[in-house]
């Protein structure tokens, strides 16, 4: 135990959660274990709002992450309370970010005075702090379809360089973009990994309907 202003001082890596999870027979939320290509081990998670968010900060691209990092003990006006976030995770810059996972319809007041208390807790030792309460359905729509080829790929027959090559000058749909390559069937998944990797780009903003793909 120790005051909030000095967390900034742990080192995350080795650490391990503050309580262990569990798993039992109908329990109503639905925990597990998430690959992390950014980190390259399994990071628990206890719902599937949990395993959204792991996903996207493997999207972002992170150093380190820790599921239940640490115990917060506050005081409130009839005493105490204890709360534990649910992740915190290392950017790339070495910047920390706190995390708390709960979907919007489902926080009570009691949550809430939970979340101010971590979130001036982050506060004090300079790290950023959310509350993560959704996800709108084509951000993650996206997400899932780019993790898809999110592990390293061998690129045997030099796809790569030809979807790079492809849009070297200018944006190309995406569909158009595979076409154009010498084995399409294969070259789609080496463009979606492309993306995730950050080696390409896409514009949501230039997405046609249903079948045209996006530039």
């Amino acid at each position: 135990m120790g005051p909030a202003r000095d967390l900034g001082a742990v080192p995350v890596a080795g650490c391990e959660p503050v309580r262990r999870f569990s798993w039992r027979a109908r329990q109503r939320h639905r925990p597990g274990l998430e690959f992390m290509v950014s980190t390259g081990r399994l990071h628990g998670f206890e719902s599937l709002e949990e395993r959204r968010l792991l996903l996207a900060l493997d999207f972002v691209g992170v150093v380190e992450v820790l599921p239940q990092p640490f115990r917060l003990r506050f005081e409130i006006i009839d005493g105490f309370r204890k709360h534990v976030p649910d992740f915190l995770a290392v950017m790339r810059d070495g910047s920390r970010w706190l995390f708390d996972v709960r979907p919007a319809g489902l926080i009570e007041e009691a949550d809430e005075v939970a979340f101010a208390a971590a979130g001036e807790a982050a506060w004090a030792v300079g790290w950023r702090y959310s509350v993560v309460v959704g996800w709108r359905p084509h951000v993650f729509s996206v997400l899932d379809a780019l993790s898809a080829q999110r592990r390293d790929l061998v690129d045997q027959l030099g796809l790569q360089g030809q979807l790079l090559g492809g849009v070297a000058c200018e944006p190309v749909a995406f569909g158009n973009l595979v076409a154009r390559t010498s084995l399409p069937a294969v070259a789609r998944a080496h463009a979606l990994h492309l993306l995730w990797r950050r080696r390409t780009g896409v514009s949501v903003g230039r997405c046609g309907g249903p079948g045209r793909g996006c530039r």
